[in-house]
């Protein structure tokens, strides 16, 4: 999608990148900021990035040749650019930090309250139940996707205009150091925590390296702001005893500004929610499976509520809300039976919260689960593995289904859990275990599809799908 926002003039570009000798025309005026040359738009400002797969400097003649008004190249590239005289050529130390101070400088120039966003899992959800809450009574501005980083952060920031009345941004980390810099570039006013759990161990190393990872939101968000804390998680109230602004509070079983009293689960159909709301009792129905879900919507509330939307808002914006497309999806097959499309990432805590789902779920129907690897989790791999194989069999999952390099570690505790090895097949592709289910699955039956990012374990849903059909079209979602 071309972009022709933000407005900066060369002069503004220099002044906050702190470039060195830029080449260009004073009055140079830059329309919108690209970071990928195939998107690029005429009068943009082209970033030239550099990843462990790519260089943006290989692609910045190209940029200029399609009409970008300025690139931005680390000082230390050495190369001369046909009809660069049409286009500044700006010149800094780092070009990911300038894109980042340029999408602080553009935030700072609004007075909207911006929400930071993030935790082990959940993050996406919240936010787009956040959004179903708030944006019935705001204009907002949210994350798209997986923009997430420091790539993608900024490119949230830069849409930003004088039409939006909030800002949700979710913020994910896989190395130290990115919490911190995407709440300096972003300064949230309201900042939350969904959870704090065995997720990127490769990079984090342990459980309080991701609390200090993930404690970087409210160490550097805006000091005069409103930090959302979860009271049912250890960790996070660690973190939010470092904490002397102001606070709104969830909890599932303690006192709490939002609070839990009573669920009701309906199956496929959803949960009915008693919410204790700043000591007021209100009923409302979800259309969620999952009691991480639950929380996801308490976290999402809380906010809300910090932000100032009414409480009928919060209610009917909760109940408003549809299951995100690979994140805990219930779709009823033409057969009767169910899928649970949980494909879109892992780590030990949101598999965990899955497997136990299906089982409340499934109840004294079958439940089969493909399980893809978690992956980024370091030394801590194999326990790990082993822990959910384990968890499976204790479950009740009547055959799993495993693929990736910790497919023989998880069907060991699946064994060490009381599995039988009939119960257990090794998948090479995805239509040997849709095969199986052609013969077997039966009205009824559930079925948990779930597993790390590149594990790609979307595949299986998708031919779930296409052999056996859903009753709903669209979002699938089961009504």
């Amino acid at each position: 999608m071309q972009q022709l926002s933000p407005r900066l003039t060369l002069k503004e570009v220099i002044t906050v990148t702190g470039a060195t000798a830029p080449d260009g025309r004073p009055d140079t005026v830059f329309h919108g900021i690209c970071t990928d040359s195939r998107l690029l738009a005429k009068g943009n400002l082209f970033v030239a990035l550099k990843g462990d797969n790519f260089d943006g400097h290989d692609f910045a003649q190209k940029a200029i040749e399609l009409g970008a008004a300025g690139i931005i190249i680390n000082d230390v590239v050495k190369a001369h650019w046909k009809g660069a005289q049409s286009a500044a050529v700006i010149k800094v130390a780092d070009t990911l930090t300038a894109l980042g101070d340029l999408a602080h400088y553009w935030r700072s120039r609004f007075f909207v309250p911006v929400i930071g966003l993030t935790g082990s899992s959940g993050k996406t959800t919240t936010k787009e139940m956040m959004a179903a809450i708030i944006g019935r009574q705001k204009n907002i501005l949210k994350t798209e996707g997986n923009l997430n980083n420091l790539i993608g952060l900024p490119q949230t920031i830069f849409r930003l205009n004088d039409e939006h009345e909030a800002v949700i941004l979710e913020m994910g980390t896989n190395t130290p150091g990115e919490i911190k810099r995407l709440t300096q570039i972003a300064v949230p006013d309201f900042g939350v925590i969904t959870n704090i759990g065995p997720a990127h161990l490769a990079g984090f190393g342990s459980i309080e390296g991701v609390r200090r990872e993930k404690g970087d939101l409210f160490a550097h968000m805006n000091k005069n702001g409103t930090a959302v804390i979860n009271l049912d998680d250890e960790n996070i109230r660690v973190i939010a005893d470092g904490w002397k602004g102001k606070r709104v509070t969830f909890s599932m079983a303690s006192d709490a500004d939002i609070r839990l009293a009573e669920m009701e689960k309906s199956g496929a159909k959803g949960i009915c929610l008693k919410l204790i709301i700043l000591g007021k009792e209100h009923k409302t129905e979800m259309k969620i499976a999952g009691v991480h879900n639950v929380y996801n919507a308490l976290a999402a509330a809380a906010v809300a509520l910090a932000l100032g939307i009414d409480v009928e808002n919060i209610l009917v914006g909760l109940a408003s809300f549809a299951p995100v497309a690979g994140r805990m999806q219930v779709m009823k097959l033409k057969n009767g039976a169910y899928l649970i499309d949980d494909s879109y990432n892992a780590n030990p805590a949101s598999m965990r919260e899955a497997l136990m789902t299906l089982k409340d779920l499934k109840n004294s129907h079958a439940g089969y689960a493909f399980l893809g690897d978690m992956l980024e989790l370091g030394d801590a791999a194999e326990e790990m593995h082993r822990k959910i194989g384990m968890l499976a069999a204790v479950t009740g999952v009547n055959m799993l289904f495993l693929q990736g390099d910790f497919a023989k570690v998880t069907a060991a505790g699946a064994l060490e859990g009381g599995m039988t090895a009939d119960k257990i097949v090794f998948l090479s592709a995805p239509e040997e275990g849709v095969f199986y289910l052609k013969k077997n699955l039966k009205k009824g039956d559930w079925i948990l599809v779930k597993g790390s990012r590149r594990m790609k374990m979307e595949r299986i849903s998708a031919r779930v799908c296409d052999d056996f059909g859903c009753d709903t079209a669209g979002d699938k979602n089961t009504k």
